[in-house]
């Protein structure tokens, strides 16, 4: 049973015992998925069909054939996801309430810049040429157009907002299909206007809404209509400081009906109730709850917690709004899968997953908080201690960082959202400490935009915060054997605090690392960064070019050649930066990879990866 607030003096909320010592140890192929059998929790398949039947199998969505608009030129595509997948995209087409007639992006990155990955697949080696927008640089410009399915252009949305670099998001047809409601965003993502356009002609009919923010406004969701209504729900953290859900009409009417100082995500809503999954119990728990919406377009009562099991759900509410699908772990749960009435009555339970690392040599786990830097927040951790743990030995310490928005490392899920490769170096006698800090998501806006226009600063901070009070708290760990790893976003923190604070850590490898932001994606770097021209400063204390002189200890860099998220150039201008500086540091390319591993090519990274702090910690 999880012990909850075991030593809450030192900020530990629930411990897992050790397991036994002497059984088997993992393979570094099993910690990355890779392996014969699966050392993760079982899952069963359940899902809902359209007249909200589960079944096991996943049901078959037929859609309507269509054709796509023929480019007129160059760099023109319809139909493709746009934005680099920002601002919740992740198609390019969006089908009418009828199925007759289809809203497409048109995207022209005619004007993007050529950035050449090279391809050794020929004799004499190639260059693949992707269009890539750097910060500052011209970007690409998108519009929205209504088709039938043939591919004839019935209009256009006359959208006049801003400047052609704008981005189009949230694309939602009203229910009867007369109008395309959009969010539009302005290239510097401090303004967002939700337009209402008449999609037989494109006419711009009003805006509804208008946020404005000094740090960023990102609209991640499309609207949600209340069925049997031209009332929608929208969501934004732009009114009360956290991701809340709004009832608003088209007159531009709105109301908070989620009335929680938490962030929320919307899931389903029968024009009664509104279903929403929330981390109002606590920031590293996910529950599912229900509001009444009464008829002064505002709610009636107080919302009604569906979950009643601590831990992480995961939901699938039926088409009809009766039952839903409850998957959930909390700490010391490895997984169940529950079958509920949105009354939140248990009508069955599917699966009980037994531990699936029973037979293994599990380690002691340890979720608990600690200070941020700034002392306004608690930033939570996980802690795995080493094998046969003996508190009067010295035992090596390896950070797992990643630390970038829109992530959350450390829950109320089984061994506190484990990353089995954490296990398996503490059954080679390490200890392994995860943490998130300020800037990762589901804490609210002021805890997530304390990076705003300085990437890298508070991130690094709380986590040397956190490994400090770390060290205060176990003097077991050795002060001479300190390592740290990440991938992408958690690269670029591995050496951002690895020169931050030289000497500190004598082992490192940073994967696919942005090493500065003047190389990296409009859409996402000037978010937090701004442009370099516009943020000068910033730009320039969060490039690690300058810092690579203060490298200490041994670093390895992976990267992947084919990369087109942090692209090579990153990593090989850190690496010449080092060669400048006399520094020594550790570069090793997958050639065929693009920014993540697979298969084979991520078993060999992880055992690279294992050996080198095997070698040097």
């Amino acid at each position: 049973m999880i012990r909850i607030l075991v030593l809450l003096v030192a900020g530990v909320l629930a411990t897992h015992p050790e397991g036994n010592p002497k059984a088997r140890m993992l393979t570094v192929a099993e910690s990355v998925g890779q392996g014969e059998r699966s050392v993760y929790p079982e899952q069963v398949p359940l899902f809902w069909t359209a007249d909200s039947q589960l079944t096991k199998e996943l049901p078959k969505r037929e859609r309507p054939s269509w054709k796509l608009p023929e480019p007129e030129g160059p760099g023109i595509v319809y139909g493709e996801s746009v934005s680099r997948n920002e601002f919740g995209i992740s198609g390019g087409v969006f089908p009418a309430p009828d199925g007759r007639r289809l809203a497409v992006y048109r995207k022209d990155e005619s004007a993007v810049t050529l950035y050449p990955l090279y391809d050794i697949t020929s004799r004499t080696g190639g260059a693949d040429m992707i269009r890539y927008p750097m910060a500052g640089m011209a970007s690409e410009h998108i519009s929205l157009c209504v088709t039938d399915l043939e591919g004839h252009i019935l209009s256009t949305l006359q959208v006049t907002d801003f400047d052609d670099e704008r981005y189009l998001t949230g694309i939602t047809w009203s229910p009867d299909g007369k109008y395309l409601f959009v969010q539009v965003l302005d290239r510097s993502q401090h303004e967002m206007h939700l337009n209402m356009y008449r999609s037989d002609n494109g006419r711009f009919v009003r805006t509804l809404l208008t946020e404005r923010n000094d740090a960023w406004v990102e609209p991640l969701d499309p609207l949600y209509f209340l069925k049997g209504s031209y009332e929608f729900l929208y969501r934004t953290d732009n009114r009360h400081g956290y991701r809340n859900l709004y009832r608003c009409d088209t007159l531009g009417h709105i109301q908070r009906i989620t009335p929680v100082d938490a962030d929320v995500a919307y899931i389903a809503n029968d024009g009664r109730y509104v279903y929403y999954t929330s981390a109002e119990v606590s920031p590293v728990e996910n529950h599912l709850f229900r509001v009444r919406l009464d008829r002064n377009k505002g709610i009636s009562g107080k919302p009604q917690r569906l979950t009643p099991e601590e831990g992480w759900h995961q939901v699938s509410v039926s088409p009809d709004c009766r039952r839903f699908i409850d998957r959930y772990s909390s700490f010391n749960v490895p997984g169940v899968t529950k079958v509920r009435s949105t009354d939140g009555k248990l009508l069955e339970t599917v699966l009980t997953a037994l531990d699936p690392l029973d037979e293994y040599a599990q380690c002691r786990v340890e979720l608990g908080t600690v200070p941020s830097a700034d002392g306004q927040f608690d930033n939570y951790y996980r802690l795995f201690y080493p094998r046969d743990f003996d508190p009067a030995r010295k035992y090596p310490l390896i950070v797992y960082v990643y630390g970038g928005p829109h992530s959350q490392m450390v829950n109320n899920s089984w061994l506190g959202g484990i990353r089995m490769w954490e296990m398996l170096m503490a059954q080679r006698g390490y200890v392994v400490y995860v943490q998130d800090n300020r800037g990762t998501q589901n804490r609210g806006a002021a805890f997530e935009k304390a990076i705003n226009r300085r990437c890298g600063a508070a991130e690094t901070e709380d986590q040397m915060a956190g490994i400090r009070t770390l060290l205060d708290r176990a003097p077991w760990i050795d002060r001479s054997r300190i390592g740290v790893h990440g991938w992408s976003y958690g690269g670029f923190m591995t050496l951002s605090l690895t020169t931050r604070q030289p000497g500190f850590f004598q082992a490192a490898v940073a994967g696919g690392p942005v090493i500065d932001w003047q190389w990296y994606e409009v859409m996402y770097g000037e978010r937090y960064m701004d442009t370099p021209e516009t943020n000068p400063e910033g730009f320039a204390g969060a490039s690690l070019i300058p810092r690579a002189k203060d490298l200490t200890g041994r670093v390895l860099i992976c990267q992947g050649v084919l990369d087109g998220t942090v692209v090579p150039q990153h990593s090989l201008s850190f690496v010449q930066a080092c060669i400048e500086a006399g520094v020594p540091v550790d570069w090793f390319p997958y050639p065929m990879d693009e920014h993540n591993m697979r298969g084979k090519a991520r078993v060999h990274l992880y055992e690279k990866i294992t050996d080198y702090f095997e070698t040097y910690l």
